[in-house]
């Protein structure tokens, strides 16, 4: 077992967003991104993954596939891999997000479970 907590991980920076990675196991990751006001994710993807995202403080604008959707303290939300993702904060509080990255294992790997 390793316990961690997330404000430990809740760095700072004026010039750009920040992401430091607290777990990465085979072939999953979890990191913490932090935003200060007016900071953005640029528009990617992560193909043959999965992306579960909890905001722990602040809000801001996700973007998915070009659709904007408001996000704030609390929210879940699930991203798919070929999903271009993005985000923009619009708040005036920092913003934490915390992010896992799953890889999908192959239909075959599943069936064997």
């Amino acid at each position: 077992m390793e316990k961690n907590s997330v404000k430990a991980y809740q760095e700072f920076n004026e010039e750009r967003f920040t992401k430091r990675i607290i777990y990465k196991k085979g072939e999953t990751t979890a990191f913490v991104l932090n935003f200060m006001p007016g900071q953005q994710l640029p528009v990617h993807k992560h193909p043959g993954t999965e992306l579960y995202l909890y905001v722990v403080t602040g809000s801001g604008t996700l973007i998915i596939d070009g659709q904007e959707t408001v996000i704030s303290e609390a929210d879940l939300v699930h991203v798919g891999g070929e999903e271009e993702l993005a985000f923009n904060h619009t708040g005036t509080e920092p913003v934490s997000l915390y992010v896992v990255l799953s890889k999908v294992p192959s239909e075959e790997y599943a069936k064997n479970i």
